[in-house]
């Protein structure tokens, strides 16, 4: 008769085998963990050629697997030296091409023309007026830096929390400099036409004392302890910072941390990015002037949304010293203003090189609000004009307005190469530029998280493979010189603000444009046109676009905004 097993004994059996199964799957995990998860196989070399889409041998991925091995221990050692920000790579880019002749003499810019302005009982009827007219009244001493100051100080409170266009209002610093600029205009040193007018910065630019955040919650307490030398140029030009303002996280869209900024005109809609507060709070009368940044759109695009007026210079002719860099070979700094005479003041004040950004080049800026159209050959991008879109009929206005002015427009087209193709160019040095943020998972903690946000974007460009890389740039190299063969017998083209590539293609050959607006869309939103420069003539587009705006009354409105309920 056989023994019955106690219930107990086969417990304590199925758990003796049950421990024995975990011991050796789980030694066998941690060998893998340990030992496996480090090797390179071919079977992962394999796996790597599906994305990059070549195709190996069974042979080659052997012989591959050593040097890929010894360049991953290269990569881990690289990655022990902290590469903060604004440490730039040893690689320039310049946008000029053999056989360009720049002009190295700078001729006098023209003054402003003195205009009969009256001075308004209110003195809040001055917040949309330009800075050509505010600087004006500030030096013939019919109002004090330190009035204007204080009113758009109290704009900035009442309506920038109803924008969300402001991250750090700088008043005890803007009293300070107003009331300088006072004591210096009385005493009569005058500055020029930027002394005593208030401005807002994007939230890019290092700001002594003050936090640059970035507009990203992992740097929303950073404290940059010197000043970018746009800021810098600024404050010696005597102007007024009263804002930091906001801009889409690291550079991209309207959402900040705290936030997405709004559209003047209407409040329903972001404001576009990633100038996003510098646009915004320029259409919404908060302040003179502002300052922003494009690497692909970030001027042209908010500018377009809230009716405003900027200058996307050419690459190299401001410095970034100070900027939050997000592409070494596409990053441009230009102001957003009211007008594109406005603009023409502000740039006069911040270009020229300043022996810390090495790719500024020393070429002149010889402003000239006078010069004849007739002296400039202007084209406009044929196609573009022809296809459907929404603002056609506004951008169609423009060519008519420019004949009725005596301009003989040259039909152009774009050179003809896959543009869009190398847009990966800005992911790859952007992901280096934020390299660290991907590695230590802080990443997490900006607000966008999705498909078409940084984070993703960041991870993507790690798989890039670096051939490739400079393989897009030689491409980009041939793209340069045949826009510079198209520019030869054209100095400004127009072209519509609203897509195609146009907007990336000069952003990679770092053509300079001007957008101001031209009308509203059937929802009363504004529209834009765009004109494009070629390399270093800021002058002779300024002047374009500034003769649309004399013969059109599109940049004179602004939008209605109510304080918060």
């Amino acid at each position: 008769m056989s023994k019955k097993v106690k219930p107990q004994g086969k417990a304590w059996a199925s758990l003796v085998l049950i421990l024995c199964l975990l011991i050796l799957f789980g030694g066998a995990f941690s060998l893998y963990f340990f030992k496996g998860a480090k090797r390179i196989t071919t079977r992962d070399i394999e796996a790597a050629e599906k994305l990059i889409g070549l195709k190996f041998t069974q042979k080659e991925r052997k012989m591959m697997k050593d040097n890929l091995k010894r360049n991953r221990s290269s990569y881990q050692e690289l990655r022990k030296v902290s590469l903060p920000n604004h440490v730039s790579p040893a690689l320039l880019f310049n946008p000029s091409v053999p056989g360009m002749s720049l002009a190295k003499k700078k001729r006098n810019s023209s003054a402003t023309e003195n205009r009969v302005v009256k001075m308004p009982e209110n003195i809040e009827d001055l917040a949309f007026h330009p800075v050509a007219v505010l600087s004006q009244l500030i030096r013939e001493r019919r109002i004090t830096s330190t009035q204007l100051t204080r009113m758009y100080l109290e704009r900035l409170k009442k309506y920038g929390s109803r924008l969300e266009c402001v991250i750090t209002l700088t008043e005890e610093l803007a009293l300070q400099q107003a009331h300088r600029a006072d004591e210096e205009i009385a005493a009569g040193r005058y500055r020029g036409p930027l002394h005593g007018i208030p401005w807002g910065a994007k939230d890019l630019l290092a700001t002594k004392g003050v936090r640059t955040t970035w507009g990203a919650k992992p740097y929303q307490e950073q404290i940059i302890d010197e000043n970018a030398t746009v800021v810098s140029r600024l404050e010696e030009a005597g102007a007024v910072l009263v804002a930091k303002l906001t801009m889409g996280a690291l550079a991209w869209g309207d959402v900040w941390f705290g936030g997405k900024t709004r559209n003047p005109w209407n409040l329903e809609q972001g404001s576009s990015g990633s100038s996003a507060g510098s646009a915004a709070a320029t259409s919404a009368g908060l302040v003179g002037f502002s300052i922003g940044t494009e690497t692909w759109g970030s001027i042209v695009s908010p500018s377009t949304r809230c009716g405003v007026t900027g200058l996307r210079p050419t690459f190299g002719r401001v410095s970034r010293y100070g900027a939050m860099a997000l592409s070494w070979s596409m990053d441009k700094i230009g102001p957003i203003a009211r007008s594109v005479e406005d603009c023409a003041l502000v740039f006069e004040a911040i270009y020229g090189p300043d022996n810390q950004d090495l790719t500024v080049v020393d070429l002149p800026f010889s402003w000239n609000p006078s010069l004849r159209l007739g002296d400039i050959r202007i084209g406009y991008l044929k196609k573009a004009f022809e296809e459907d879109y929404s603002s056609k009929k506004n951008d169609e206005a423009v060519l008519k307005v420019l004949r009725s002015l005596g301009v003989e427009l040259i039909p152009i087209e774009l050179p003809q190469l896959p543009v869009d193709s190398l847009s990966f160019i800005l992911n790859a040095e952007a992901a280096a530029a934020f390299d660290e943020l991907t590695r230590s998972g802080r990443d997490d903690l900006l607000v966008r998280q999705q498909t078409r946000a940084w984070p993703n974007v960041f991870r993507q460009a790690r798989l890039i493979p670096a051939v490739e890389y400079i393989q897009a740039n030689r491409l980009r190299t041939l793209l340069m010189q045949a826009m510079a063969e198209k520019m030869k017998d054209l100095d400004v083209y127009v072209a519509p603000s609203y897509g195609g590539n146009n907007l990336l293609l000069t952003n990679l050959t770092g053509h300079p444009a001007v957008v101001v607006p031209n009308g509203f869309n059937e929802k009363g939103s504004p529209t834009s046109i765009s004109f494009i420069g070629d390399l270093f003539e800021e002058a002779k587009v300024l002047r374009v676009a500034e003769a649309f705006q004399e013969a059109t009354d599109f940049h004179l409105k602004h939008p209605e905004i109510k304080e918060n309920p």
